[in-house]
């Protein structure tokens, strides 16, 4: 029944010290001595106290920095989810008895938490990881939302905005928590380019993440742009649709995708992957969730002064075919749509992307003679529309909406 299991947890919830031993009601109100009014934190601190999500201690103390468990992470969502039962339960050996048995079933039930996830317990007491808590709230959406379940689907081989999927370290099973999480604005990255997969969170992270997911359970999974951008890079190879004034003729980037294209001097080939734009035209204002990823305050003059002008940035692997293969080999391929320049920012570095090298290009490629996979940026305006026809006839040519 709806709610059903959520109500099964009042009474252990009331007690518990998920949310800081009892204070009374009024405590919403009051200060907390560890949270002034200049903490980060502090607006939806209080509002999640208000709200009966979080409590504060009896000292007066509402502990911002302490570490969130699995077991109180489980109680929030229990407390903020609004699901039926879709699962079964009472799957962990280690919870018997424990304050927040219930709670952790209750979550289970909704599809938050997948028992085959924790095989060796549940290990309550043990502080969840944002990787975990990606995967958990993503879970529970996509297990009582179709919609959802499809953004699952359909982010599989999307590209994340953070440096742990340009280093190899998310994989296709993986991606789609961190996309969900991360197009809804559950979660962010962090000022490094990171997410941190394996970084814990803090009691006043979450007082913020309980508040978004109650924003988030409201909502359809088509009402977030960024996640609708997150899952056309999946399906269609790209998101230059959504956020420029560009369309395509009767082919698309996704028939060019894993395409060879054979370049007309001899020199070597190319295979296309995918393409990512970004709308600069207001530079406070950028459409895009990959905007940090690829455009940087260096970038602002040139940007900036030429108007009208939309960069693409492009994922393609390179196959010198010649002894002495430099760039200007690619330059001049004939690619024409798919020809772009070296991404001149400290962001390759940042992310750890590899873009096309800006001296010394053929003791470059003569290190990579089996192929190398870049990012380059073409830059696309109104007057100056392109087109590229692979080597299986594909015929991609971007035209005005």
């Amino acid at each position: 029944m709806k709610k059903q299991m959520s109500l099964v947890l009042a009474g252990a919830l009331l007690s518990a010290n998920i949310l800081g031993s009892s204070l009374p009601v009024s405590a919403a109100n009051s200060k907390f001595r560890d949270v002034p009014s200049t903490h980060w934190a502090n607006q939806s601190i209080y509002s999640a106290v208000e709200k009966g999500y979080f409590k504060g201690y009896s000292d007066g103390t509402f502990r911002p920095k302490a570490n969130i468990t699995r077991a109180e992470f489980a109680a929030l969502i229990a407390r903020v989810a609004d699901y039926e039962t879709v699962q079964s339960t009472d799957d962990f050996s280690d919870m018997k008895g424990h304050w927040a048995e219930s709670a952790v079933n209750a979550a289970a039930g909704m599809g938050f938490i997948k028992a085959t996830d924790y095989p060796n317990g549940f290990q309550p007491g043990k502080a969840l990881t944002r990787e975990e808590m990606a995967k958990w709230l993503s879970s529970g959406l996509a297990a009582n939302d179709a919609e959802y379940k499809q953004a699952w689907s359909d982010t599989k081989t999307t590209v994340l905005p953070v440096k742990e999927y340009f280093q190899g370290k998310i994989s296709q099973t993986k991606a789609p928590s961190i996309a969900i999480v991360m197009g809804t604005a559950l979660m962010k990255g962090y000022t490094d380019g990171s997410f941190g997969l394996t970084q814990t969170t803090t009691r006043a992270e979450v007082s913020a993440i309980v508040l978004r997911l109650e924003n988030v359970l409201s909502k359809s999974a088509n009402s977030f742009a960024d996640l609708t951008e997150l899952r056309a890079v999946g399906t269609e190879k790209s998101n230059l649709e959504l956020v420029t004034p560009f369309t395509f003729g009767n082919e698309t980037f996704a028939d060019a995708s894993g395409k060879t294209f054979t370049f007309k001097n001899g020199a070597g080939s190319l295979v296309f992957h995918r393409a990512i734009a970004v709308n600069t035209q207001d530079w406070n204002n950028k459409q895009s969730i990959y905007s940090d990823v690829f455009v940087s305050e260096r970038n602002k003059l040139f940007l900036t002064q030429q108007k009208g002008i939309y960069p693409v940035y492009m994922q393609i692997t390179i196959y010198p075919k010649s002894s002495n293969f430099s760039s200007s080999h690619y330059s001049n391929s004939g690619a024409k749509l798919l020809r772009g320049e070296t991404i001149y920012s400290e962001l390759p570095e940042k992310y750890g992307y590899e873009t096309l090298p800006n001296n010394e290009t053929a003791k470059y490629f003569s290190n990579h003679r089996h192929g190398v996979t870049l990012w380059v940026v073409r830059y696309i305006t109104k007057d100056t529309l392109i087109d590229v026809t692979m080597e299986n006839g594909t015929y991609l040519r971007v035209i005005n909406k």
